[in-house]
């Protein structure tokens, strides 16, 4: 007789920057997941008031009953899922700084464009779908001044705030000191290959680039690391944290972990 796979039942939980994305393994992987997506900006917000929005989301998912697992589709992102707890199911969540991670498939893929590409913004379909900007404006936080502010290095170098805060929030922390497009020199659009022609955005982020008088870059993403929640394997790329523990993070190479 031959052996049917039975699909697993989870919930994934994820930024609606990466709404296609997800939605796009959703649909092709053999589990069945159902999707939610919170509003880009959480991490503007105290860290605190991040994770208590995302615990919500995790508690209704986790009531419901019928998930044998909740994934989270966020990275450390100001350190607003410290703290949140996996009630009945364990929660899934890959080992990031940031989103720009999940989109490069890796952390060393990540690290090393980043180390070589100094001063580069960063755009995809979902940063330019679910921007408050207005329009030829870049990104601006959707939940208001609230929560970075607080604790800022203000002496720290680009490279040091995205090391601390993530991608995002260095980006948000610039911008609101002013004189924040001094700090790049390109912006690069990630295709993620989701979205079936892609010209359209790929057009917008580059002329989002010529206005600003910054380089251009297109580069293919990698969906891998993200995947990883939807099909497996949860290797030592994504940290479970089973009923009763919680997210902590970890000032390494692992980023995040368990307790």
């Amino acid at each position: 007789m031959t052996n049917v796979h039975t699909p697993r039942r989870f919930k994934f939980i994820g930024c609606n920057v990466l709404y296609r994305e997800a939605c796009y393994l959703a649909a092709t992987c053999a589990n069945t997941v159902d999707v939610e997506f919170l509003e880009k900006g959480l991490h503007d917000l105290e860290t605190l008031e991040m994770a208590a929005h995302i615990q919500e989301s995790v508690d209704t998912a986790d009531a419901a009953g019928t998930y044998e697992a909740i994934l989270l589709g966020y990275a450390r992102c100001n350190d607003g899922l410290v703290g949140v707890t996996a009630r009945t199911r364990p929660l899934v969540i890959p080992r990031a700084h940031d989103c720009i991670t999940l989109l490069f498939g890796s952390r060393q893929a990540y690290r090393t464009y980043f180390d070589e590409n100094p001063g580069t913004y960063y755009e995809t379909t979902g940063w330019l779908e679910h921007a408050e900007s207005k329009e030829g404006e870049l990104d601006t936080p959707a939940y208001g001044m609230n929560g970075v502010m607080k604790n800022l290095g203000l002496t720290d170098t680009y490279e040091q705030l995205v090391e601390k805060h993530g991608k995002d929030n260095a980006d948000y922390i610039l911008e609101t000191l002013g004189g924040w497009e001094k700090a790049y020199r390109q912006l690069c659009y990630i295709e993620m290959g989701v979205a079936g022609d892609e010209t359209p955005f790929i057009e917008l982020a580059r002329q989002r680039a010529e206005e600003k008088g910054w380089a251009f870059e297109q580069r293919k993403g990698d969906l891998g690391l993200l995947a990883k929640l939807f099909t497996g394997p949860w290797d030592e790329d994504v940290v479970v944290v089973q009923p009763g523990q919680s997210i902590r993070p970890r000032n390494d190479e692992s980023v995040l972990d368990a307790e």
